[in-house]
């Protein structure tokens, strides 16, 4: 007779350590989130939680799995919809609202995804089967593709509503609850229509500059470095990244890495330093072109998008911000926002000159945001297309067009 009792209880007990453990890996990540330390945060010893979870990373995909599971739920829960705007503002609308109970107080609802990649392949692999299972949901919120082409639209639709949709608890801080639902308006309209006045306006032109990597093999020992800490975090994650990893990716001892890097976070600060000066350098350089702002606007987005599509060193991920101690996380966020600021500044210009639709600039300056960041994850995508410069013009008619135009 006690048998019920006694099973809501184990997985009330369950659901606790779970909750506890996905606050400590948002805080700080899963390298330094123990068994101990999710013991001590909800009053028990690590004996206990390890009658439930023996090992740290069955714990870990535990938490992954309730993540990624409330995502698959609203994925299929929005596909339900009538039609692929009901569909695409079903979704944003239940982020929005997810956020909105975690600044009520309700803890462990989600974990950042982005340490997924540092986990061994046998506990990864069925993680990241679970999240192309989501993206293929998401995908047909916008119907039925009827050729390779438009499957590879949908698929590009896809990404870049779900990383916007993973940096928007970023962003979102900056916003009084009381905000959001204009905030949930704003985003379905920016992501729903596109930016510019005249939908589907695409002509980017070409920008001149140093920020692309040589093909000599004439860089420093220094940016050396930088190159390869940075596609190494991007493929495997900060705590995949041994400094082990990243020397032998360039044939030098781990000495020759402490020459340059007294610790690996300092590298990961001089990635991200080196990644946004990159990225400030493509602003500044179509931001003074002679020609309406949203083709000024739509340059820097080419140039961007195609170098992480197809440069040998991208644009370090923003999900490698989970590592970073709190102090230096902020100092990386200010200067996104930053960066996110200037895309939203040649905005209001575009709206001035009206080659820019009346938008919301500050949303869609951080969706502009994820949308470059997160393009690196696109390369295999991209590098089906021929000629190159079809994949970076499909993967920006989201900015140019919108999600909900016409794709026939």
């Amino acid at each position: 007779m006690n048998r019920p009792a006694a099973t809501r209880k184990f997985g009330e007990k369950r659901e606790a350590i779970v909750q506890a453990a996905a606050v400590l890996i948002n805080e700080v990540g899963v390298q330094a989130t123990t068994l101990a330390e999710v013991a001590r945060a909800i009053g028990l010893n690590a004996t206990s939680v390890t009658y439930y979870f023996p090992r740290k990373e069955q714990l870990v995909v535990a938490v992954y799995d309730q993540t990624l599971t409330l995502m698959e739920n609203i994925a299929r829960e929005a596909l339900a919809q009538e039609n692929p705007a009901a569909r695409l503002r079903h979704f944003i609308a239940a982020h929005v609202t997810l956020r909105q109970r975690i600044r009520a107080g309700e803890h462990g609802l989600t974990t950042a995804l982005s340490e997924i990649r540092t986990l061994e392949p046998e506990v990864q692999d069925p993680l990241m089967a679970h999240y192309l299972r989501i993206v293929d949901l998401v995908r047909r919120f916008f119907g039925e593709w009827s050729s390779n082409g438009q499957r590879a639209l949908f698929s590009a639709r896809a990404h870049i509503l779900l990383e916007a949709m993973m940096w928007w608890p970023v962003w979102s801080m900056r916003y009084s609850v009381l905000d959001f639902a204009r905030i949930e308006e704003r985003l379905f309209d920016v992501l729903a229509h596109g930016l510019p006045a005249q939908r589907g306006t695409y002509a980017p032109q070409p920008l001149s500059g140093s920020w692309r990597t040589s093909d000599d093999d004439d860089a420093s020992q220094n940016e050396a470095f930088l190159r390869a800490a940075t596609v190494t975090i991007n493929e495997r994650g900060y705590r995949g990244a041994s400094v082990n990893r990243i020397a032998e990716s360039l044939n030098v001892t781990k000495g020759s890495f402490y020459h340059h890097h007294e610790a690996k976070d300092d590298l990961v600060l001089a990635c991200f330093q080196h990644s946004y000066d990159r990225l400030s350098t493509v602003q500044i350089a179509g931001r003074d072109i002679g020609v309406d702002y949203w083709t000024r606007l739509t340059s820097v987005l080419a140039e961007l998008v195609d170098l992480q599509f197809f440069d040998r060193t991208p644009l370090l991920r923003t999900t490698a911000l989970q590592a970073l101690d709190a102090e230096h996380k902020v100092g990386v966020v200010t200067r996104s926002n930053r960066l996110a600021r200037r895309f939203a500044g040649m905005l209001i210009d575009g709206i001035a000159d009206r080659s820019v639709r009346a938008i919301d600039p500050l949303v869609a300056g951080q969706v502009i945001m994820s949308t470059v960041n997160s393009a690196y994850e696109a390369r295999h995508w991209a590098a089906r297309f021929d000629p190159p410069e079809a994949a970076t013009r499909t993967y920006l008619s989201v900015m140019s067009e919108g999600m909900l135009a016409p794709s026939g």
